[in-house]
């Protein structure tokens, strides 16, 4: 398979925003209305976005090669979920690097001077407005206690790289922007 461009005869372009109405503001969203129509003139429509600030999320490892990982109790789907540690860009600070280290921290009480970006991934394009920036962080030590939300409740777990990789393959670990990070990961070190 090329990795040139494929060319066709009609190019997707994109489609024109006629208005937009605010429906919903919540403190983590806010949900809009767009009225939308295509380059051609043809089938315009109302679509729903969602407006969130950009995320991040971290795989860290200690000098032990062990991952921190953290496991909490998720809303959505009304289960316990095995992530890495991660959370929402400071709006104020707008740095995902220093939300990063900071949400390492409050998290898992670890921090790290050997940070790398691994990249980032659309949270979901269809919909949501914001990125997911994935960061890992090496040679991670502990030197704090947690320091939670007062919403949140984390329980820290070291695991090897090895059991990590068949948490995902059993789907153990299954936050799709956690499984996400671990293809980025893998694409730069494995």
């Amino acid at each position: 398979m090329s990795s040139e461009k494929v060319q066709h005869d009609n190019e997707i372009k994109k489609w024109v925003i006629e208005s937009e109405t605010d429906l919903l503001d919540t403190p983590i969203f806010q949900i809009t209305k767009r009225h939308c129509r295509p380059p051609d003139d043809g089938g315009d429509s109302d679509f729903y976005i969602i407006n969130a600030p950009n995320w991040v999320n971290v795989i860290a490892r200690t000098s032990n090669d062990e991952v921190i990982l953290v496991r909490q109790y998720r809303f959505g789907i009304d289960e316990i979920s095995l992530e890495i540690p991660g959370g929402v860009v400071d709006p104020e600070d707008n740095n995902p690097l220093n939300t990063a280290k900071r949400e390492l921290q409050e998290e898992t009480g670890f921090v790290s001077d050997d940070w790398k970006l691994l990249g980032s991934v659309s949270t979901n394009p269809a919909i949501f407005t914001n990125y997911c920036y994935m960061y890992f962080a090496d040679n991670c030590v502990l030197e704090h206690e947690q320091n939670l939300d007062p919403h949140e409740r984390i329980q820290v777990e070291l695991l090897s790289m090895q059991d990590v990789k068949k948490g995902l393959k059993t789907g153990l670990i299954h936050h799709s922007l956690v499984v996400a990070a671990f293809a980025q990961y893998l694409i730069h070190f494995d």
